[in-house]
């Protein structure tokens, strides 16, 4: 069983690499196999991760909502915790919500609005 610090590790990087169903399995597994103190922050990129992907989906209403839930928990780590860019990934996904709630149709959705998430202060 993978520690849950791999899981995250695996799951930033999935990410990064614009996997996000696979980077929400990996960070699911974290924050669900395990009692984590930051599991609120865990959920945050869990949602945020399925937001993208509601959007390669072409699931604009799945989006929408959970790029308004990612937020509220993301903002509870308003300084950069586990040495994950909280305060960037934060900005990016406001941008990103208020992109999906100005648009109709999700094939124009802004891909350059995709933060680029730090681990352990490095892009992994």
């Amino acid at each position: 069983m993978k520690s849950p610090e791999d899981l995250i590790r695996s799951g930033i990087s999935s990410f990064n690499k614009g996997e996000f169903y696979d980077a929400h399995e990996y960070l699911e597994d974290a924050w669900s196999d395990y009692r984590l103190s930051d599991a609120k922050l865990i959920q945050g990129l869990i949602q945020l991760a399925v937001g993208y992907f509601h959007i390669t989906n072409l699931n604009i209403n799945g989006a929408r909502g959970l790029f308004k839930k990612c937020i509220p928990k993301l903002e509870l780590f308003k300084k950069n915790h586990r040495g994950i860019n909280v305060q960037e990934v934060l900005e990016v996904a406001r941008k990103a919500y208020e992109n999906v709630i100005s648009i109709e149709d999700v094939k124009d959705f802004d891909w350059t609005i995709v933060p680029r998430i730090e681990y352990g202060g490095e892009v992994v």
